[in-house]
């Protein structure tokens, strides 16, 4: 990798509004006031957009910029040995970070992710907190969920804004708070169905004001994202056996004027996802549907003020990307778009997929001249995403919204990641291919924690593709042979982790695979090697898995969530170990059968895609 040059800074050959951000980078990079190196000089220039501009001559490297966080790119460039004359026509470029899918990050790690996001260009990043901090008088909000106390969130604050990031609360204020209504006495007040919180009822309106006031003292924006999206059922539990039946659009409409006259009294400019508007306007609550318009009455009473954030990560042509863009200016709105760096259900960073959505996206937004864009990060089903390795997307999307090709014919964005992050880029796009989601619709986190016996995603698959475990497993054997190279490389996602899951992922695919050949032909010799080698050494690899999820996890996250993914590592390994007796009392007629393995869908039957979650591998029962 190539070296890191020294960039030394002077008072006087920088402006003074920089001073406090070369200061801040120079806790980590090769960036001082004083030594030897190249020198740096930056100048403030005016012009259209956010331009970042790097020239070298010999000794010394110059920066023009139109912002800090152009600044703070251009200090990347330079790092990387990156000559440029960027432009983004974003004024808000940023990302969105879940922290209430389990993982929540601490405050030292997120300051390393601030000093990186900083380097590439950004200049906004959202914390999703659904329950995640921790409100006076409301023991239960967050509990054992590590939540940040509002200290936390200061500290976070002043540095981000020392890099030249706004740092802005991302909350919610409707549904998606399942975490804190399932502690039962504690909110049944403010509780409509088990995620959403009962529309006109006082409490709903003192536990929102109580958020509010926690983010007003905690964070110097005066933006906020209160959220309200995905409220299918919004209505139609506690609120209707006490009021009876009431269109969603009233009842959403209602709330958010109530919700809004809360922002204002706070000092907030809020902002929503747009998706319920567009839902309810049509019978299958479709978010993209195209044919069915918004009733004029219900968005000529969506207040001003407020912002809606269109979200999409899952279209790959930017034909959809302009039309949804045109429908939310068609009801007197320009959207703020939330495009993805695909992080959920996911190992390691998926690029192909963010690749196929946000290129597309953001070319979409450069045509139709959006002026804000940020990219959310997901954690569902548990967060068990390598998370680092999702920097190697946040560099990709930064480079793509500054103009860099998506080929990088110049290799950019590789020199770009090197210097800020100190990794390959090249082993992150190895790695990303871990995803099967495209050639199998597998999950491959699903793969791990597929019932060895039940074998439901491994059958779902085969009905799909019958060779589908021989094809993956000569692909991994391929990503293995590629990524050994760097196991000792964690400076942006934890190779050894992924290493072991491709480990743990063979072992898995031949087990299975073995499993039902000799069962179904009665092999009794291939059973027995089964229960005496093949099993216990998927047992070992998958507390080798255990033990590196731990280390990746702690480094970067608070303990709390950390013992969901453990429960489900530990009850692998027990069903491996029933297998084991599953098969020996095959073997010694205890049994005349492995029902498990007799019940079988056939392969002429349907698939069934609902196989990226937890609970519809790890049984065919309730969990």
């Amino acid at each position: 990798m190539t070296k890191i040059p020294n960039l030394v800074w002077r008072t006087t050959d920088v402006p003074e509004e920089l001073h406090e951000l070369l200061a801040t980078l120079g806790e980590e990079y090769p960036v001082s006031s004083n030594g030897r190196g190249l020198k740096l000089k930056a100048k403030r220039v005016e012009g259209e957009g956010t331009i970042s501009r790097v020239k070298r001559s010999p000794g010394t490297v110059e920066i023009e910029y139109t912002s800090i966080a152009a600044a703070a790119r251009g200090i990347g460039s330079a790092l990387g040995k990156i000559e440029c004359d960027e432009t983004t026509p974003f004024k808000t470029l940023g990302i969105m970070l879940d922290v209430s899918r389990n993982m929540v990050m601490r405050v030292d790690h997120l300051k390393m992710w601030l000093r990186r996001l900083a380097l590439s260009g950004y200049n906004m990043v959202m914390l999703y907190t659904e329950d995640v901090y921790k409100l006076p008088d409301e023991p239960f909000f967050g509990y054992m969920r590590g939540a940040y106390t509002i200290d936390e969130i200061r500290e976070l604050d002043l540095y981000a804004s020392r890099l030249g990031i706004e740092l802005v609360g991302c909350i919610q204020t409707l549904g998606h708070l399942e975490q804190i209504l399932k502690w039962g006495g504690a909110y049944d007040k403010v509780r409509d169905t088990a995620s959403v919180l009962r529309v006109d009822e006082p409490e709903t309106y003192k536990l929102i004001e109580k958020m509010l006031d926690f983010w007003s003292k905690a964070l110097k924006s005066r933006r906020i994202h209160i959220g309200m999206d995905e409220t299918h059922d919004l209505g139609r539990g506690r609120f209707l056996d006490i009021h009876g039946y009431e269109s969603g659009f009233e009842l959403f409409n209602r709330h958010l004027a109530k919700v809004n006259a809360l922002c204002e009294k706070t000092g907030f400019s809020p902002m929503i996802w747009s998706d319920m508007y567009f839902r309810l306007s049509n019978p299958d609550q479709e978010y993209y549907d195209l044919e069915h318009e918004i009733p004029e009455s219900v968005w000529k009473r969506i207040p001003r003020n407020v912002q809606l954030v269109y979200w999409d990560y899952c279209h790959d042509n930017v034909t959809m990307y302009e039309k949804m863009i045109q429908r939310h200016r068609n009801i007197g709105f320009e959207p703020v778009m939330g495009s993805g760096i695909w992080t959920w259900t996911r190992l390691w960073y998926d690029h192909k997929k963010t690749m196929q959505t946000a290129i597309p996206c953001i070319q979409a937004c450069r045509r139709q001249k959006i002026s804000e864009i940020f990219f959310t990060m997901w954690g569902d089903d548990g967060a068990y995403c390598n998370y680092d390795s999702s920097l190697a997307g946040i560099v990709f999307c930064a480079d793509l919204a500054f103009g860099v090709p998506a080929d990088d014919p110049d290799k950019e964005t590789s020199r770009r990641f090197a210097a800020i992050c100190r990794s390959s880029y090249e082993a992150h796009v190895t790695a990303s291919s871990i995803q099967a989601f495209d050639e199998y619709a597998m999950n491959p986190a699903m793969m791990i924690w597929d019932d060895p016996l039940l074998g439901i995603l491994f059958d779902d698959c085969k009905r799909r593709n019958p060779e589908f475990d021989l094809q993956l497993s000569v692909r991994y054997h391929e990503m293995l042979h590629k990524l050994l190279p760097h196991l000792d490389d964690r400076s942006a996602g934890d190779f050894e982790h992924i290493v072991n899951a491709l480990d743990l992922l063979l072992l898995k695919l031949e087990l299975r695979g073995t499993l039902e050949t000799a069962y179904d032909r009665d092999d009794r010799i291939a059973l027995r090697q089964l229960a005496v080698s093949h099993i216990p050494a998927v047992i070992a690899a998958v507390w080798e898995f255990d033990a590196s999820f731990r280390r990746q996890w702690l480094k970067c996250a608070k303990p709390f969530g950390l013992e969901v993914i453990q429960a489900r590592n530990a009850a692998l390994a027990a069903r491996l170990e029933e297998t084991t007796m599953r098969i020996r009392e095959y073997l010694d007629g205890t049994v005349s059968a492995i029902d498990e393995l007799d019940h079988r869908i056939p392969a002429a039957e349907k698939t069934v895609n609902l196989l990226n979650w937890y609970r519809n591998v790890a049984s065919g029962s309730v969990l």
